[in-house]
C-alpha cells in the first residue's frame, strides 16, 4: 500500500536529523499542514539535538529537510500521497509517544514502518462503496430529487473504481478530475434524457465526484499561507484550483455531449435548503428530515472510501452530525459565509479536546472529513459549473471566512486544551 521513503543526507548511519525527517514525513501523508508538521517536530523534547547542535527544520508538501549546526543537511522525502484515516490516527500517537519520550529516537523507524505496513483490505471495493455512499448521501442532503439520488450513488460507485484504476499511474493521477467529471455528467445526463426528466439538480452531477473535490487541499493552501508558508501554500492552492479548474471542464464537455439542463435555482447550500415538497414519484424530493440521514450516509461513505475502522467511523458521523447542526442553526441568523467559518472554529476546537483526551483520535482526521459539510472546494465548484455570478463572489468568501474560523478556533484551542504528555494518555485506535 506504501512505497519507502527515499532518504538523502551525508551520513550513511541512521541520525536524529534522519528519524525526524521521517517522521515529519509520514505526517505530511496524515494529512497535516506544513506549519503543524513544522511544529510538531519542534515540539519533541531534546529532538532537536544532533550531533551538531540545534536541529532547523524546512517543511514542503512532500518533504522534509533537516539541518544542524555544522550545515549537514538531511532531506527525506515522501514516496506516496497519503495514510488512510487508520494510519492516519497511529501516526498521531507515534508522534505523541514521541513528544512524551515514551518512543525513542532510535525506536521511529521500526514504529513509522508498522504504521506504513497497514493494509486495507479490498481497497478499490471500500474506495467504490464509499464513493457511492458520499454522493447518495450528499445528494440526500442537498434534497435532490429521489432518481438523481439513486443516479448520483450508482455513478459514485463508478466514480470510485475509475479514480481507484487511474490513481495507479502517474498519468492517470492528472487526468482523474476530468475523467470523473466528465464521465459523472455523461451518465446522469444521459439518464435525465432518456427519461425527459427536465433539468436536472447540479448536485446530482457534482454528489459523484464530491469525494475528489480539492476542499481540504484548498483550506489548508489558505493556512499555510496566513502562516507565511508562502511556497508551500501558492502550490497547494494552485493546485487546488487546477483541479476544480479540471472538473469543471468535464462538466462542462459532458453537458455538451449530452445536452443536459442545470437547474440553476438548485445551487443552494447548507442552511439555505428549502422545505418545498416538490412532485411525486421519482421526481419528488426527499422529506426534509431526511437530510439528517443523509449526513449520517454520507460520514459512514467517508469512513469506508478513506479506511476509518469502525470507532473512527462512528466518531466521523457524530462530528459531521454536529457541524450540520451548526450549520443548519446559524446560517439562517448569520448568513452562509459567517456561519461556515463559525462552524469551523467550533469544530477545531471539538478536534483539538477531543485529540487532547485520546491522541489515537487526531485532529486531522475528526476535522477534514467535515470538509465536505463546510464545502469550501465544492461551493467553488458549484459556482463555477453553474455559471452563478452570485455564487462565484461568495466563493472566495467562504474560503476565507474559512480560514479565520480555523485560526480562531486554533487559538482558543491552544489556551483552552493542555494535551496530555503520559504514556497513560495513549488510547486504542482499532
Amino acid at each position: 500500500m506504501s512505497s519507502p521513503t527515499r532518504t538523502t543526507g551525508t551520513g550513511t548511519e541512521p541520525t536524529p536529523a534522519r528519524h525526524l525527517g521521517e517522521l515529519g514525513v509520514l505526517l505530511l501523508e496524515a494529512g497535516l499542514s506544513v506549519t503543524d508538521v513544522r511544529a510538531s517536530l519542534e515540539s519533541v523534547p531534546a529532538a532537536g539535538r544532533g550531533a551538531g547542535g540545534d536541529l532547523a527544520f524546512a517543511v514542503l508538501p512532500d518533504s522534509v529537510i533537516v539541518t544542524d549546526d555544522t550545515g549537514t543537511v538531511t532531506m527525506v522525502r515522501s514516496g506516496k500521497s497519503g495514510l488512510s484515516f487508520r494510519q492516519a490516527a497511529h501516526a498521531s500517537r507515534l508522534l505523541h509517544e514521541t513528544v512524551a519520550a515514551a518512543v525513542s529516537l532510535s525506536q521511529l523507524p521500526a514504529r513509522i514502518a508498522q504504521v506504513r505496513a497497514m493494509t486495507r483490505p479490498h481497497p478499490v471495493t471500500s474506495w467504490a462503496v464509499g464513493s457511492a455512499l458520499i454522493a447518495g448521501g450528499l445528494a440526500v442532503v442537498f434534497r435532490c430529487p429521489w432518481w438523481s439520488i439513486l443516479v448520483a450513488a450508482a455513478v459514485g460507485a463508478l466514480v470510485g473504481v475509475v479514480a481507484s484504476i487511474l490513481d495507479r499511474t502517474r498519468d492517470g493521477v492528472s487526468i482523474v478530475p476530468f475523467v470523473t467529471a466528465f464521465l459523472s455528467t455523461v451518465l446522469v445526463g444521459v439518464v435525465g434524457t432518456a427519461l425527459d426528466l427536465g433539468p436536472v439538480p447540479l448536485f446530482a452531477v457534482c454528489a459523484p465526484v464530491a469525494i475528489l473535490v480539492p476542499g481540504a487541499v484548498i483550506t489548508n493552501a489558505l493556512l499555510e499561507l496566513t502562516s507565511t508558508d508562502i511556497v508551500t501554500g501558492s502550490a497547494r492552492l494552485l493546485y487546488g484550483l487546477i483541479m476544480l479548474g479540471f472538473m469543471t471542464a468535464g462538466i462542462s464537455a459532458g453537458a455538451h455531449v449530452t445536452g443536459l439542463r442545470i437547474d440553476p435555482d438548485s445551487a443552494a447550500l447548507i442552511g439555505q435548503i428549502g422545505a418545498a415538497a416538490g412532485t411525486s414519484g421519482w421526481q419528488a424530493l426527499p422529506p426534509l428530515w431526511m437530510s439528517w440521514v443523509g449526513v449520517v450516509v454520507l460520514a459512514l461513505g467517508i469512513g469506508i472510501a478513506f479506511g476509518a475502522g469502525r470507532r473512527l467511523t462512528l466518531l466521523g458521523v457524530a462530528v459531521m452530525t454536529g457541524t450540520y447542526a451548526v450549520l443548519t442553526v446559524a446560517t439562517p441568523v448569520i448568513g452562509g459565509v459567517a456561519a461556515t467559518g463559525l462552524a469551523a472554529g467550533v469544530l477545531f476546537v471539538t478536534a483539538r479536546i477531543l485529540e487532547s483526551l485520546t491522541v489515537a483520535v487526531p485532529a486531522t482526521v475528526s476535522f477534514q472529513p467535515a470538509f465536505l459539510l463546510l464545502v469550501p472546494g465544492t461551493v467553488g465548484l458549484v459556482a463555477v459549473a453553474a455559471f452563478d455570478t452570485a455564487a462565484l463572489h461568495s466563493t472566495p468568501a467562504t474560503f476565507v471566512s474559512l480560514c479565520i474560523g480555523t485560526k480562531i478556533g486554533a487559538l482558543v484551542a491552544e489556551v483552552l486544551v493542555r494535551p496530555r504528555r503520559s504514556p497513560a494518555g495513549f488510547g486504542a485506535v482499532d
